[in-house]
């Protein structure tokens, strides 16, 4: 009854918003409409059938908010949570109908962190202790792709392909130049010899600071994955590392001469050894995406329970007040958990953060919240692809921290970015006068350098803030604040690191996470997850449906790819919003390839 119930609902309201659209958007909508419509339906799962994961769909924690003109000329590829793909893949451990599951690695892009990549490995090495097969097939193997792919029973490979194992690199963009050429003044105030956020705006390279955390960062990340492609395929860790070195993009029959590859096959050959695998002939062959699969198993499995668990997803930047799309508001966020606070069916609580950090008062906004509601409940932080700064400023309000060996964290430091626009709006005729009746009333004006007085009483704050951090730290890890500033001083950690040093608990995932969270409530086997924010409207996931008829492959020109770094690399000033211009947040442009 109840999924006939949400069937007839879902028609009703797919009809009511499919009028809308073609009323405003006009009749070339109507065949988005017909798709979005029969795409409603609830997909079968016959009998003999092949689980497909398509390894280019992006993996998030949370669901994103979009406005309709995004969804509508996106670019994005697939989106997925990973609970969503976690769950999927242990309903279909347990489903008789699943033969086993094709790793489609196709498409050679992929986007997703270490950390979600290793949660999601997990969950097919518990599919494969089931007794169940998984294949693998790809025309190119990238490094992302062959990391998880790698747990499969058979590994297969393009004849014209090549596989990608080379090392990871992190190759961050310098802006001083391109702000000093153009007249845009920078002065920074912080505290912490490795704190780096401000680097690409006051340098043209790494510090040798900055240059030794990443290379240690890099070296754990890289190390786990040597470690966990080597365990899988019975390869020397050494040996791995030689071919890293000397060669780096193997071709399909050298990759299968070094026990990396299985096959080397065209992929209707693959396929053909798909159809082996579930037992069926060439015109019963039943492959079911992962997503389809998701809304028919996992949707038709839940059941009512009394008790629940929240999974409270702090995902993005964090900044001031209510926060842009994508963003950690800190007041609308902290409304969330005054929320959760107050629902007395809500026993215990998993905050889930993948933020590099942002704003230091809207962190401790929220770290007030996460206190209180500690105090009611049990609150288990579970860190993603990264927890760093800010990120980890909220964290010290829970009593237990779990994080992947890759998770990015700690980078406990504080600073503040100064601009200035003098020089560049002197140079085209703009000048500006002031009157004022203090000496500091134009403080905060952008309009010129700040003083060494100025300097002063921001370094003031800035100390004072680190102070403070150092201070929440030692108080929620139980650790002397002097052994505190040591590890702090805004470094960069790997979860693996972070937990020999007392800044993480343990190392695991979410699932893990939600099991401890049970624990701790003394919850038994009655309860279940609860996900906040709110799952998406209705007319958002419709929306979402038709955009997926639209959504284009992003470009792989390397050149439209440094475009779209620098973008971004301006794009994060923006979200600097904090009252003071102080900041709890990791180096915004390291990304790790």
């Amino acid at each position: 009854m109840r999924q006939f119930l949400k069937q007839t609902f879902a028609s009703i309201i797919g009809t009511v918003l499919g009028l809308t659209i073609f009323l405003s958007l006009g009749a070339g909508s109507i065949l988005l409409l017909v798709i979005v419509l029969a795409n409603l339906q609830e997909p079968l799962v016959k009998e003999k059938s092949i689980l497909v994961f398509n390894l280019s769909t992006v993996v998030k924690d949370s669901y994103s908010s979009t406005s309709l003109s995004q969804i509508l000329n996106s670019e994005d590829k697939q989106t997925l949570r990973l609970r969503q793909v976690i769950e999927a893949i242990k309903e279909a451990s347990n489903d008789d109908k699943i033969k086993g599951i094709f790793l489609d690695g196709r498409n050679t892009s992929n986007l997703n962190g270490y950390a979600s990549l290793t949660e999601i490995r997990a969950a097919l090495g518990e599919f494969k202790a089931k007794g169940k097969k998984i294949i693998a097939y790809a025309n190119d193997w990238s490094e992302k792709n062959y990391f998880l792919a790698s747990i499969a029973d058979q590994i297969m490979i393009n004849p014209m392909g090549t596989l990608e194992i080379n090392g990871l690199v992190s190759e961050p963009i310098f802006l001083a130049g391109a702000l000093e050429k153009y007249g845009v003044g920078v002065q920074v105030v912080r505290v912490g010899s490795y704190k780096s956020a401000v680097e690409p705006f006051t340098r043209s390279n790494l510090s040798p600071e900055n240059k030794q955390q990443l290379q240690i960062l890099l070296g754990d990340i890289w190390g786990g994955f040597l470690k966990t492609v080597g365990k899988s395929r019975q390869i020397d860790v050494n040996h791995l590392q030689e071919i890293t070195d000397n060669q780096g993009v193997i071709r399909a029959g050298q990759a299968k001469s070094e026990k990396l590859v299985d096959n080397v096959v065209y992929y209707d050959q693959a396929l053909a050894e798909l159809k082996t695998l579930s037992g069926t002939k060439a015109d019963n062959f039943s492959p079911i995406n992962l997503e389809n699969y998701l809304d028919y198993a996992v949707d038709n499995n839940t059941r009512e329970k009394s008790n629940k668990i929240a999974i409270l997803y702090a995902e993005g930047s964090i900044a001031d007040g209510q926060g842009n799309v994508n963003e950690i508001g800190g007041d609308k966020f902290a409304g969330e958990i005054r929320s959760i606070k107050e629902d007395d069916s809500i026993k215990a609580v998993v905050l889930r953060i993948n933020s590099p950090g942002g704003s230091a008062t809207a962190s401790d906004v929220i770290l007030r919240e996460v206190k209180l509601l500690q105090l009611k409940k049990p609150v288990i932080i579970s860190m993603g692809n990264v927890a760093a700064s800010g990120g980890y400023w909220i964290a010290t309000g829970g009593e237990y921290i779990f994080a992947e060996n890759d998770t990015i964290t700690g980078s406990i430091g504080v600073f503040g970015l100064l601009l200035n626009l003098q020089k560049v709006a002197n140079n085209n005729g703009i000048t500006w006068d002031v009157v004022k009746t203090g000496k500091l009333a134009d403080l905060s004006s952008s309009t010129r350098p700040k003083t060494d007085q100025e300097l002063s009483i921001y370094q003031q704050e800035v100390n004072k803030i680190y102070t403070l951090f150092l201070e929440k730290v030692s108080t929620s890890r139980h650790l002397t604040k002097e052994r505190v500033n040591e590890i702090a001083q805004g470094r960069v950690w790997s979860g693996y690191q972070a937990q020999k040093i007392g800044l993480v608990d343990q190392i695991g995932g979410l699932q893990l996470a939600i099991k401890y969270a049970a624990q701790a409530a003394k919850l038994g086997d009655d309860w279940q997850i609860e996900e906040y924010p709110e799952k998406r409207s209705w007319k958002t996931i419709l929306l979402n449906r038709i955009s997926k008829t639209q959504r284009q492959n992003m470009s792989n020109d390397p050149l439209t790819q440094k475009w779209e770094t620098i973008k971004e690399d301006w794009q994060f000033v923006k979200t600097l919003n904090d009252p003071k211009g102080i900041y709890l947040i990791l180096p915004h442009n390291l990304k790790i390839d």
